[in-house]
């Protein structure tokens, strides 16, 4: 089996990998019959001359290569026919802007595996970046507080090389008495919960946070069954409201009378009560002036993320009196922090978190006959056609929904 590793073409410039040059050493260690071929690229993060000094050929042959790996979307003129490639497509949303894609790896028969339906049995995600997702989202939310507040100016992530880095920003950081509410308890919110403590922020409970007063700077981390209720008045559970998320409401301006600055890094599911919304936002007693949403569901559960935001560009205001985007300095203002590709800031650490996933999970399915069945269940095309798991898609590629 021969491996590609792509180079990036989709602009803006994504500079992650799927394997690093310690990954790929890892994958022809532990596979006697893998290849790996890759590709030069001026923009990558492990430069060409690292894999070289690791052993791994760097060439412009991928059309030699049975399965090509790459970070995002390929772009179509540069879809080499007939082969296996693993990216994140955004089709399978039915996104439009990338239905031209789909159509066209269909056209020339390539076999699609999107890296955000690599799952276990359980359909447990495998490879994500979403950890370090949360570790630069909370480290953006800080920069717009400082920047809110005028009370300090962080150095932009990119500029630091790695996670302790950023973390050693944080921790010299002299913060007022506020309240952060972290949302989330999977990859995104434990990701950065780890920079909440590692700068030394002290955590609290549910109760003390919302009916305490501190003399520091405080945090609560919140997960789904404690900003929702069920709207019969009885006692829910996680495993309900996922099941039943039409049979809740939220519960989350409590919080909102409360917090400083918010962290969101929950997972939104279809049908689910919004954690706030422009009412809420309204209220003479909502309190929140800073959101960092990592999670950015467009207008959707936070009603301050009116659009994604940039790297180069990471913050705008939102006006609750006039739900419109303003300046994040306007005094009544909301500062929103909602950058989707929050990984790619800091992705020497993120290329390496999601290689040492690929290595574990996927790479060992193309030797042993694909026993757990992840190859299977993220096939999405295969000899022109969507498999049965997509056919879901038809629609879509037809133009028809």
């Amino acid at each position: 089996m021969h491996f590609g590793i792509i180079r990036e073409r989709k602009n803006p410039p994504d500079r992650r990998v799927v394997l690093s040059p310690q990954a790929c050493q890892k994958v022809v260690e532990n596979h006697k019959d893998a290849q790996i071929t890759v590709e030069p690229s001026p923009i990558r993060v492990f430069s060409d001359e690292e894999y070289k000094n690791a052993g791994i050929p760097v060439a412009s042959k991928m059309a030699s290569c049975d399965v090509l790996l790459g970070v995002k979307e390929v772009p179509k003129d540069a879809l080499i026919p007939n082969k296996k490639y693993f990216f994140f497509s955004h089709t399978i949303k039915e996104q439009p802007y990338n239905r031209e894609l789909l159509r066209a790896i269909l056209d020339k028969k390539i076999e699609l595996y999107d890296h955000e339906v690599i799952t276990n049995k359980k359909g447990i995600r495998l490879v994500a970046f979403g950890r370090y997702a949360g570790i630069v989202g909370a480290y953006n939310g800080f920069r717009a507080y400082g920047l809110k507040s005028k009370l300090f100016q962080l150095t932009r992530a990119t500029e630091l090389t790695d996670k302790e880095a950023l973390i050693r920003e944080l921790a010299a950081l002299q913060l007022p008495n506020i309240k952060i509410l972290l949302t989330g308890k999977g990859r995104v919110g434990n990701g950065a919960k780890e920079m909440l403590d590692g700068m030394g922020l002290k955590e609290v409970g549910v109760a003390a946070y919302l009916n305490d007063t501190f003399e520091e700077a405080v945090y609560c981390q919140i997960d789904v069954d404690e900003y929702n209720l069920r709207k019969d008045g009885t006692k829910g559970n996680m495993q309900d409201f996922f099941d039943h998320p039409e049979e809740y409401k939220s519960n989350f301006f409590r919080f909102a009378k409360v917090t400083d600055f918010y962290i969101a890094g929950h997972f939104y599911g279809s049908g689910a009560p919004y954690l706030f919304t422009r009412e809420d936002a309204k209220q003479p007693d909502f309190k929140i002036k800073v959101v960092a949403d990592i999670s950015c569901d467009v207008d959707g559960p936070v009603a301050s993320t009116l659009r994604a935001s940039t790297i180069a560009e990471p913050l705008y205001g939102y006006h609750p009196g006039r739900e419109a985007e303003v300046d994040y300095q306007d005094p009544e203002a909301i500062a929103v922090m909602a950058v989707d590709n929050l990984p790619a800031e800091l992705p020497r650490d993120s290329s390496q978190g999601f290689g040492q996933a690929f290595v574990d999970h996927v790479i060992p399915a193309f030797f042993n006959g694909d026993a757990d069945g992840i190859l299977a269940r993220a096939r999405m095309t295969q000899n022109g056609k969507l498999t049965p798991l997509y056919a879901y898609l038809q629609d879509y590629v037809d133009g028809k929904e």
